[in-house]
Order: C-alpha cells, then sequence, then structure tokens
C-alpha cells in the first residue's frame, strides 16, 4: 500500500490487493517464487500493477476526451468572468514562493516543468545530467519542491 500511496494512487488498498492476488495465483501455479527473493518479487508485481492502472486510467481519459471538452468550454467561460481576480491572485502568490525558495531550487523547479510532452522528459534527462543525479532524484527533488510551493501557495491565499 505504501509504494501505491507514494505514487499518490487513488486506491492503494485496491491495487495491493491486485498485486497480491497475483502474487498468491502464481504461488497456487507454480507452488513457489524461485527465480528472485518474494519481497522482490512482491515489488515486480505492484509495478506492473501500477503501470496497468496508469494505462487504464489513459484509455478512460481518452474515452472523455469529447464530454470533457465542453465542460471545459463551460469552465474557460466562467473563469474568463467571475475567477479572474482569484486566479491572478492564486499566480502572485505563487511567485511570492517561487522567490522564497534558494537559487537552485527555483531554477530546479523552473527547470524541470519547461517544456511540453517530449518536450519536457528531454530536457528533464538533461537537467538530471546536469545536476549528475539520476532521473528519480530529479523527480523526487522537485515533487519535494513542489510540496513546499503547494503549503505557501495555500497559507498565503488563507491569511495565515
Amino acid at each position: 500500500m505504501s509504494y501505491f500511496s507514494r505514487k499518490r494512487c487513488l486506491s492503494p488498498d485496491d491495487l495491493a490487493d491486485e498485486t497480491l492476488t497475483r502474487v498468491a495465483r502464481r504461488l497456487e501455479e507454480q507452488g513457489a517464487i524461485t527465480d528472485t527473493p518474494p519481497a522482490r518479487y512482491c515489488y515486480i508485481v505492484a509495478r506492473f500493477v501500477f503501470l496497468e492502472h496508469v494505462r487504464s486510467a489513459d484509455r478512460r481519459r481518452t474515452s472523455l476526451d469529447e464530454t470533457r471538452a465542453v465542460a471545459d468550454a463551460a469552465a474557460l467561460a466562467r473563469l474568463a468572468g467571475e475567477d479572474r481576480p482569484a486566479e491572478e491572485a492564486r499566480f502572485d502568490d505563487l511567485e511570492r514562493c517561487l522567490q522564497q525558495l534558494s537559487a537552485s531550487d527555483r531554477a530546479l523547479i523552473l527547470d524541470y516543468y519547461a517544456g511540453a510532452d517530449r518536450d519536457r522528459i528531454a530536457s528533464r534527462r538533461a537537467l538530471a545530467a546536469r545536476l549528475q543525479l539520476t532521473l528519480n532524484a530529479v523527480t523526487i527533488r522537485a515533487c519535494r519542491i513542489r510540496d513546499r510551493l503547494e503549503a505557501c501557495v495555500k497559507a498565503r491565499s488563507s491569511g495565515t
């Protein structure tokens, strides 16, 4: 469950159950797991369950694109009218919170989210190479910085 929680899944319990079901099925079929240590095998199965979960979520998202396009157009119309000042205030809060970060953290988070789609992936790899870190280490750092930024923006918007 902690693996799926770290991946920010909405239903870590269900995914953990599916993982253990698959491991139990293999044990029933073969009697034992001999090619890898059992804990490692469970982790491998959990990773595959996670990837399948992400793929199925992507497929559901793709099938709902037409419905969302209408809803998004309505939301944009509302934003254009009444929520514009609130949105601008949030961006101002984000700018102030970014200024509170150290220069290296600010550069990392801005570089991490620069670009779109494939360009973003390539820029993240380049960022990792430039910092002489693994891509996973850069992702973890960016996640921690993003969490701090979110907390800062929430604190500013709530007035505390």
